[in-house]
């Protein structure tokens, strides 16, 4: 791709934080399947092996980056939900954080809408990294106490589900 990351080009950073860039340009902009691990290698000026050393496979690869990215915005929303008391401003909170946060990074944002969640390996998985599930630790949270003081009529899972839902609506919207 003629539009490769500078951090992809420059030769500062190391092989991993290469190939995870490299990854993540050719992800967003092929797709997942359409990209090879050789494609990664060869625009992060490295070898398949370093890949495989790293990362253990392509999954692997894209794994490492989702984790990389919720690691980011997990503890950024924490911090700035902990010492608000309304709940119902926790939850705006957390909606308008999330749309800051991909709306600042498209490659990202695509990741997150089109590879993120998606079932893999013969349709038998869904390989969910440890911040996702951290995420929706944090989400089920706000929406349980929603729930405790009687501002909820519905099931705490579902409106996750439906805000989840809304949140990549919107971004889909930003990106058309």
């Amino acid at each position: 791709d003629s539009r490769v990351p500078s951090s992809t080009r420059s030769g500062k950073s190391n092989s991993r934080q290469r190939i995870e860039q490299a990854a993540k340009h050719l992800f967003a902009r092929r797709g997942y399947d359409s990209t090879s691990t050789a494609a990664i290698a060869r625009l992060a000026r490295t070898s398949e092996s370093q890949l495989l050393k790293h990362f253990g496979s392509k999954q692997g690869v894209l794994q490492a980056i989702l984790q990389d990215a919720w690691s980011g915005i997990n503890p950024a929303l924490r911090l700035a939900t902990e010492s608000v008391a309304s709940v119902q401003e926790k939850f705006r909170i957390l909606v308008d954080m999330m749309l800051t946060f991909l709306g600042k990074d498209a490659e990202m944002r695509t990741l997150l809408l089109f590879e993120g969640r998606r079932i893999r390996q013969a349709g038998d998985r869904v390989a969910l990294v440890p911040g996702f599930l951290e995420f929706v630790s944090i989400v089920d949270g706000i929406l349980g106490r929603l729930a405790q003081d009687g501002d909820l009529t519905v099931s705490v899972q579902a409106l996750r589900s439906a805000l989840m839902g809304a949140i990549e609506g919107m971004l889909r919207d930003r990106m058309l």
